[in-house]
């Protein structure tokens, strides 16, 4: 689940395009504070890293991460800080510090870096094990 889409354009600016793989395509959220994405893994995975890709200028300043197990409440992992670049950004050392078993994550991108709130993702991959 993503927060907003562009223009509820979802064919154009869908979330499903952050998994695509490709180049041509991406999520584009609407305007407005606060944009996230929720991931619900179809079974418990010990997840290891995060990789990001954001549009330079519609990037995130501060991320905020939360996760849970079935059933329970989201509570908070770690904050990130990525760059306003166009380059894949891997996070894992947040993760590394405690094991961390989720059947859903939460990113929260608390500041975008466009005047109006919008993020823009390229590419998002969750890395783990089951």
């Amino acid at each position: 689940r993503v927060s907003s889409v562009l223009n509820r354009d979802v064919k154009q600016f869908g979330k499903k395009h952050m998994f695509d793989a490709s180049e041509e395509t991406c999520w584009n959220s609407d305007q407005g504070t606060c944009q996230w994405v929720t991931l619900d893994f179809p079974h418990t995975v010990k997840v290891s890293q995060l990789h990001i890709q954001f549009q330079g200028g519609f990037s995130s300043r501060l991320c905020t991460l939360e996760g849970c197990r079935a059933g329970e409440e989201l509570v908070k992992i770690s904050d990130l800080y990525p760059e306003d670049v166009n380059a894949m950004q891997i996070s894992f050392a947040v993760f590394q510090l405690e094991e961390t078993v989720l059947d859903k994550l939460k990113i929260t991108f608390e500041n975008s870096t466009d005047f109006f709130g919008r993020i823009v993702v390229y590419h998002l991959r969750v890395l783990g094990e089951r």
